[in-house]
């Protein structure tokens, strides 16, 4: 798409974003997401509105959005109040098929089963892994198709975070794209082109706990329990008696959080430094920069847009009155564009001051139990990438087809070139 085009279309969403009734703006309606168009919206609101009611939104029900930085802060570390046990997304699970997952946990559950699976994550395991995810970063991107068009997504984004995913499931690599399939399915709408029907999603999601259960069943006999997540959940106190929907729940988190999220910031990121070239050519001038290109692109990117809380009692935020039982949105996505915190937050700097001050992992007692592992996968793509095409750049050749979601801010295609190499 040209310049032009791409001004047009940013003049036409500024222009309804602004002629939209407060009362009637919905920001949690996909289709803004998927044609990218939610940024005035969220300007607005932060604005006028930061802390917001809606009532239109057919499928989730009346929801507050909380838009600014410092008021997603102080609902984010408020457990207290602030409930996750309602769920994490602002459309409700139904009552015949409820996912119960740590995420959408309280303490003391939710810090137990939270506690077993960490371990995955820990500073020496991480260590082990790197060496793993270094070798799969170059094998991938040594297999690209030089000079000619292909479609990032797939070929990188996706390859390299359901290689991980295999790996900390210890899941039989050569099928590896199920758990891929099921990320997808599991945050999919009917509208998302991804699964025909609400029983087909649940069908498929079932297929995923009873493969599931087969690897469990393997582990959960085992005199040395494996270094691995269904091992963990197997043997670990809080979790091996949880029965089929609550492992189902919580796989789902694992899935998802280990794959959706990574995937789509290492997606972001190409599409942020094509976006701002400048920035390209810094980051091939001080490839040292790398680590903290990593937490801009993160936040630049937002890859789970919001996070869902229910107030337990009648309370405030910003002098705005919340009754028990509501239902409240986190837009992280708005408060890592917030202007009064961030300075230039609709751009990508890579050298930016505090580049780790953003909310994409959320914070408090829920934040991102996998953020060392996510932000080291990006480290070492790009390194890698810096490695094969130190002074050329990988091109963007299209805008992207974006995710028909408004929770998982993310791409479904990004087209793209790498330029020849002198093997």
């Amino acid at each position: 798409m040209s310049d032009a085009a791409v001004k047009y279309e940013a003049d036409e969403a500024r222009d309804a974003a602004y002629s939209t009734p407060l009362a009637e703006i919905d920001v949690a309606d996909p289709l803004l997401f998927k044609n990218n168009t939610m940024w005035p919206y969220f300007e607005r609101l932060r604005s006028e509105a930061p802390v917001h009611f809606c009532e239109t939104n057919e499928e989730a029900g009346p929801y507050w959005s909380v838009t600014r930085y410092k008021d997603i802060m102080a609902v984010d570390t408020n457990h207290q109040v602030f409930s996750s046990e309602g769920g994490i997304t602002l459309r409700d699970q139904d009552e015949d098929f409820k996912l119960p997952m740590f995420i959408a946990m309280d303490p003391p559950k939710h810090d137990e089963q939270r506690k077993t699976v960490s371990p995955i994550v820990a500073p020496a395991n991480l260590a082990k892994l790197e060496g793993t995810i270094r070798e799969r970063a170059g094998n991938i991107l040594d297999s690209l198709p030089e000079g000619q068009p292909f479609n990032w997504v797939d070929r990188v984004s996706i390859e390299l975070t359901t290689q991980m995913l295999a790996t900390l499931f210890d899941f039989p690599f050569e099928e590896r794209r199920k758990l891929t399939r099921w990320s997808d399915v599991a945050t999919a709408s009917e509208d998302s082109g991804i699964i025909e029907s609400e029983e087909a999603r649940r069908a498929e999601l079932l297929e995923c706990a009873d493969y599931f259960i087969g690897l469990w069943n393997e582990r959960v006999n085992a005199k040395e329990p494996g270094n691995d997540l269904i091992s963990m959940l197997a043997h670990g106190e809080s979790t091996r008696n949880m029965d089929k929907m609550e492992y189902l729940g919580n796989l789902i988190l694992l899935i998802v959080g280990g794959n959706d999220t990574t995937r789509n910031s290492i997606s972001g990121g190409l599409l942020a430094l094509n976006q701002f070239p400048d920035q390209y050519r810094k980051l091939q001038a001080n490839p040292s920069v790398i680590p903290n290109m990593v937490a801009e692109i993160i936040r630049w990117q937002t890859p789970l847009a919001y996070m869902r809380r229910t107030a337990l009692e009648d309370t405030e935020i910003s002098g705005t009155r919340i009754a028990k039982g509501d239902k409240v949105a986190m837009w992280y996505v708005s408060g890592n564009r917030d202007e009064t915190v961030i300075e230039n937050p609709n751009e990508l700097v890579i050298d930016r001051e505090r580049a780790r001050q953003h909310l994409s992992f959320g914070f408090g007692i829920h934040r991102c139990v996998g953020n060392r592992l996510a932000e080291m996968q990006l480290r070492i793509i790009w390194e890698e990438i810096l490695k094969r095409w130190p002074d050329k750049q990988i091109k963007v050749l299209a805008e992207p087809r974006r995710v028909h979601s408004s929770f998982v801010k993310g791409y479904e295609e990004l087209m793209v070139e790498v330029p020849k190499r002198s093997h």
